[in-house]
């Protein structure tokens, strides 16, 4: 195929929605908007500092909106995202992630060397020296002490394992200590409040300061004003929102931003219907859903299987009508920022129309 004939079924301004080749994600544009206004003005009104988390999008036009409307920074979680992003005129960005190994270390500085504000995260004295070894000459590096407040993931353990790990830093040459940062788990404000506090007072009795206390997470996002230690959130699915959104309650279906549009191409059975979207389109991230997605208009429908290219519909519980052969149909994903990550562009839409079509600019890029 031609490029000439790939430009003329690429989506364009104009197009309906209805009449665009499947699958695809769709983007609402009143919907993210009323979703970026809705986050920004809870963290203004609790004075906090808000660091939106660009993996749900991966879209520097998106991220342009979010600091617009009032967002301190952004938050990556890999350097070859952060680059993008860099190259896109970011200049304030965090990357929580531990950076290890000098391949790695060597992009790393070169970024530090072209914006104003990177910052890091550690939770070992390992990942500390070797960031030390790397920048002990040079433009110095900001690294945040990671703390795990019940998350489970990455993290120290105990608050005088961050203090410990504060003064670490504090010491290393080409390093200087940045403040706290944690990934909780949800509805844990008391738990990450405790801990942080703890942390803090430690850092103050050996007269450290903490210029940054970084909360996190879409899920528990309405609680970030009860962590009185944190001056910081991030989040970043609550652009979009999804299924698994909705599910925590910080949304309703009405705020989710992201539909898959799928096209169905089977019925095998009255009872079973296939779509033109798999793993490929939806994701396999069940993030503990039983099924797929959820089918807009088709309440009962239950998306049961997964392959590459196919995705199975089990609709004996509908009630009434039924999707047909060719019909198209609307998916909220379970998680919305792994299907940024399977397209190369994305398509916006108001009120069925599109409205404009951007690049996915850091799909891809997960190192």
């Amino acid at each position: 195929m031609t490029r000439d004939i790939v430009s003329e079924i690429s989506p364009k301004p104009g197009d309906r929605i209805d009449d665009l080749s499947t699958p695809r994600p769709i983007i609402d544009e009143d919907r993210m908007t009323a979703n970026i206004t809705r986050v920004q003005s809870y963290m203004d009104a609790h004075g906090l500092n808000f660091r939106p988390h660009i993996k749900t999008h991966k879209i520097p036009a998106l991220a342009s909106a979010q600091v617009a409307a009032g967002a301190k920074g952004i938050n990556c979680q890999k350097i070859t995202e952060a680059e993008v992003f860099a190259d896109a005129g970011f200049e304030d960005i965090l990357i929580t992630f531990n950076i290890i190994g000098p391949e790695k270390l060597v992009r790393l500085a070169a970024l530090n060397n072209c914006i104003a504000g990177l910052k890091v995260v550690a939770d070992s004295t390992a990942t500390v020296n070797g960031l030390s070894a790397h920048f002990a000459t040079g433009k110095a590096l900001t690294v945040l002490v990671e703390c795990d407040t019940g998350g489970g993931r990455c993290g120290v353990q105990l608050p005088q394992e961050a203090a410990a790990l504060a003064r670490h830093i504090v010491g290393k040459r080409g390093l200087t200590f940045g403040g706290l940062m944690t990934y909780p788990k949800p509805n844990s404000a008391a738990a990450i409040q405790a801990f942080l506090a703890e942390t803090i007072t430690l850092l103050k009795r050996d007269g450290i300061e903490c210029p940054i206390v970084s909360s996190g997470g879409t899920p528990s996002l309405y609680e970030a004003h009860l962590v009185t230690a944190a001056n910081e959130h991030r989040a970043g699915t609550y652009i979009y929102n999804d299924r698994s959104m909705v599910r925590a309650g910080h949304c309703g279906e009405d705020d989710c931003a992201m539909h898959i549009l799928a096209t169905v191409v089977s019925c095998p059975t009255p009872d079973r219907a296939v779509i033109d979207a798999g793993s490929k389109a939806l994701t396999s991230d069940l993030l503990g859903f039983s099924d797929y997605g959820a089918v807009v208009g088709y309440p009962e429908a239950v998306i049961t299987n997964l392959s590459e290219e196919h995705g199975v519909i089990d609709l004996s519980k509908c009630s009434g009508s039924r999707p047909a052969i060719g019909d198209k149909i609307l998916i909220i994903p379970n998680h919305t920022c792994v299907v940024s990550n399977l397209f190369d562009r994305m398509v916006f839409h108001r009120d069925g129309i599109v409205t404009r079509v951007e690049d996915v600019a850091a799909r891809g890029l997960v190192w």
